[in-house]
């Protein structure tokens, strides 16, 4: 089964820079196409390119305009592939073992804390901690984002794997066996984890380039840049259309011309970042730019947009 290119939801207050709320996001024809493949060949999405490009707020839009379930999992340079799939409290197991009277046992499940990927394969499973029905546990585990998952479906799922280039290098292939099997098993216990029968996943995973991902890992992911267009009017008209997305209510004529004009400082700033191997300003930005410009009634080409120009959009790393 298919499913059509996603709307943008026009009238809704932008509170907060990086919501992560899935309200807004404007899918293009090859973003949706990426979205597309990546569920019919059961292969993660990876999105690639600078900071701010838009490559994180993907996956909540896709959980939320399907209504599926949502989670994710943002890596640093401490995560280990299998903090995607599960963790065991040893040290919490240990103190207990040591506290327990003649007698008593411990019951390994209680000490097993499911990962976005066991979340997102087996709900039912990862709420017992892959305990068996009807086992003894001293409590069920806590689904993450389980308020914004209420009411979504129980099968499917969008999972968010993001800045995966932060982690170490084996990381990413310690991911390939559980996303090409769609299986793990807990090592502590014994279970076996496969995802329930006829659910569907997206895993969308982001990477800023920051360190190469191993090639292993490339070839099994269906791969997308996201770039501004090349073409100047193009890349201006792409940028009205998400400043106009982010817009609560109304877009007048106004708000658009001030979109534009900075759109148009910001493709500039970015040919100058470009010719010196600079840091360019992101889509992100331009959204913080177009907010802070329409909340202060600031116009491009004054004093102020000058000084808000560094604030925002140069941000200079030394006086000068």
């Amino acid at each position: 089964m298919t499913h059509p290119d996603v709307s943008v939801p026009t009238g809704t207050a932008r509170n907060a820079p990086d919501p992560r709320d899935g309200l807004v996001y404007v899918m293009s024809d090859e973003i949706g196409l990426a979205v597309r493949v990546a569920e019919a060949t059961g292969r993660p999405l990876l999105l690639r390119g600078e900071p701010g490009s838009g490559k994180s707020s993907l996956a909540a839009f896709i959980a939320r305009q399907r209504r599926w379930r949502y989670y994710e999992h943002v890596v640093t340079s401490r995560t280990q592939a299998r903090d995607l799939l599960w963790t065991f409290d040893s040290v919490r197991r240990l103190a207990d073992a040591e506290a327990l009277k003649d007698g008593a046992a411990l019951n390994d499940y209680d000490y097993v804390e499911p990962g976005a990927l066991w979340w997102a394969f087996a709900r039912g499973s990862a709420q017992r901690r892959g305990a068996p029905d009807g086992a003894p546990l001293a409590r069920s585990a806590v689904e993450p984002t389980a308020r914004t998952n209420e009411g979504r479906s129980a099968e499917h799922a969008v999972v968010l794997i993001d800045e995966i280039d932060k982690a170490d290098p084996d990381m990413p292939n310690g991911l390939l066996v559980p996303l090409g099997s769609n299986e793990f098993t807990v090592t502590e216990t014994g279970t076996k984890i496969r995802p329930v029968r006829h659910s569907r996943r997206i895993v969308v995973i982001t990477t800023n380039e920051e360190r190469a991902l191993p090639q292993a890992f490339l070839r099994r992911c269906v791969v997308l840049w996201l770039r501004l267009p090349e073409d100047t009017e193009a890349a201006t008209a792409w940028l009205v259309r998400i400043a106009r997305a982010h817009h609560p209510g109304t877009f007048p004529a106004a708000d658009e011309a001030l979109a534009r004009a900075i759109a148009g400082e910001l493709i500039a700033l970015r040919a100058d970042a470009a010719r010196q191997a600079l840091r360019a300003p992101s889509t992100a930005e331009f959204l913080d730019a177009v907010r802070a410009c329409g909340t202060l009634e600031i116009s491009v080409g004054s004093a102020d947009w000058a000084r808000l120009r560094d604030l925002l959009l140069i941000k200079p790393q030394q006086p000068g």
